[in-house]
């Protein structure tokens, strides 16, 4: 923990810079904060604001239902957004929560109140440790946005289809986690930035020498179209009305 601090706090000034013009480039797009804070539930069940840089617009308005798992042709996304989300860039300001110790770099990723009213007794095992700013699923999900344009309604699909293998992928780490564990799964979030089914292989190859079970190498390779499952601790798979009851505004 101390380590990931202090490598945090350094890569915090060394990307400053950076950091700024990222920050006035959204904010000169329509004059609004270029950051977007989202609740989140941290160790311990500790609510903590996630900092963003913001990809979508200041006027995101309200609907029925919160819409919380944003596809790639999600309207709300502002041009500069589609690029620092492509990039990931849109995740830099984490290294403040990972200064402010209430996250650190590779860890299972926190979810919003909404989620983990669902989450299941062997889900809430993952609030027993601090979230990252990536983890495993982060390299096997970086295309989130992109999976969920498929479907009509994005909560609901993340439900079926990402957050049980999210949740299995977190459970795993933690049952192996180890400081070159977490020093493989930095490089191969950068790596898999730049080239996505070579992360992916590797990391597959990583997943196995830990032996992991058949159904996460599976999905952690993706060469399959996901279906919808059931997340660990449970035996029926989320549906709307499950949905509809806790993404409330």
């Amino acid at each position: 923990m101390f380590f990931f601090y202090i490598i945090s706090l350094i890569s915090f000034i060394f990307i400053f810079p950076f950091f700024l013009i990222i920050a006035l480039i959204i904010f000169l797009t329509d004059f609004n904060s270029p950051f977007y804070l989202s609740t989140r539930v941290g160790k311990n069940n500790k609510l903590f604001k996630l900092i963003k840089f913001r990809s979508m617009r200041a006027d995101k308005g309200k609907g029925k239902n919160l819409v919380l798992s944003t596809s790639d042709i999600d309207p709300r996304i502002t041009k500069i957004g589609h690029f620092i989300r492509r990039f990931k860039i849109d995740e830099l300001p984490q290294f403040i929560n990972v200064i402010r110790l209430e996250m650190t770099i590779v860890g299972p990723r926190p979810n919003v109140i909404e989620e983990i009213r669902m989450y299941t007794d062997e889900e809430k095992k993952l609030l027993n440790v601090m979230p990252g700013i990536t983890d495993i699923s982060s390299i096997v999900f970086s295309d989130e946005g992109s999976i969920l344009k498929e479907y009509e309604d994005p909560n609901l699909a993340y439900n079926q289809i990402i957050r049980p293998w999210k949740s299995k992928l977190g459970l795993f780490y933690i049952s192996n986690k180890n400081i070159i564990l977490d020093f493989k799964i930095i490089f191969l979030t950068i790596y898999a930035i730049f080239n996505k089914s070579k992360a992916l292989d590797v990391l597959n190859k990583l997943l196995e020498s830990l032996k992991a079970d058949y159904d996460i190498l599976e999905v952690s390779g993706r060469r399959k179209k996901l279906q919808p499952t059931s997340p660990p601790g449970r035996k029926s798979i989320v549906n709307k009305d499950e949905i509809n009851r806790n993404y409330r505004p």
